[in-house]
């Protein structure tokens, strides 16, 4: 099982809003790098109430008791904060900043597949190669160390809802 966040380096083209579950000065800190929406049992009652208009959910360690609570409304979304893909942090700052300036989580599924957005239709070859580029070398340091031969085998690019395109798998397997 393989699990993760890389920031690209072109971003995926989205704006993300981003919440942040936090204390103290980490409130200040997570406003002052731009967060939508920052706050402790005010947000829990927020979510509780049905309203997420957040993308990212950041927490801290020490607020990790209050997001557990609203565990079951997260979890079926994908939104509930893991330390393995960066959302749950002391560096409140760089979490944000990283999931503004776009950042991808991946993982595996139960057939071995990963996908995830690379960029938009409007960026040019060079920024969606350099993103693709980024997104393979994050998965090959990723790789575990039982694993044993090459990890990406094939990889293919697709429009939402389109035909996909296989890339040349020697490129592929061999970014580090």
């Amino acid at each position: 099982m393989i699990r993760g966040a890389v920031v690209l380096p072109h971003g995926t083209g989205k704006t993300v809003r981003v919440a942040v579950f936090a204390k103290g000065t980490k409130m200040d800190e997570a406003k002052a790098a731009g967060a939508d929406i920052v706050g402790n049992d005010d947000l829990v009652e927020s979510i509780q109430a049905g309203n997420i208009d957040f993308d990212v959910l950041i927490a801290t360690p020490d607020c990790m008791g209050m997001v557990g609570k609203i565990g079951r409304i997260l979890g079926p979304k994908g939104l509930m904060p893991n330390p393995k893909t960066g959302t749950v942090t002391m560096d409140v700052s760089k979490a944000v900043n990283d999931a503004k300036g776009g950042q991808v989580t991946y993982r595996v599924d139960k057939k071995g597949n990963m996908q995830a957005a690379v960029g938009k239709v409007s960026f040019s070859n060079e920024a969606i190669k350099e993103n693709i580029e980024a997104f393979i070398a994050a998965i090959n340091k990723a790789k575990p160390s039982t694993a044993k031969g090459r990890f990406v085998t094939n990889a293919a690019i697709s429009l939402t809802m389109s035909p996909s395109i296989k890339l040349e798998a020697l490129e592929v397997m061999d970014i580090k």
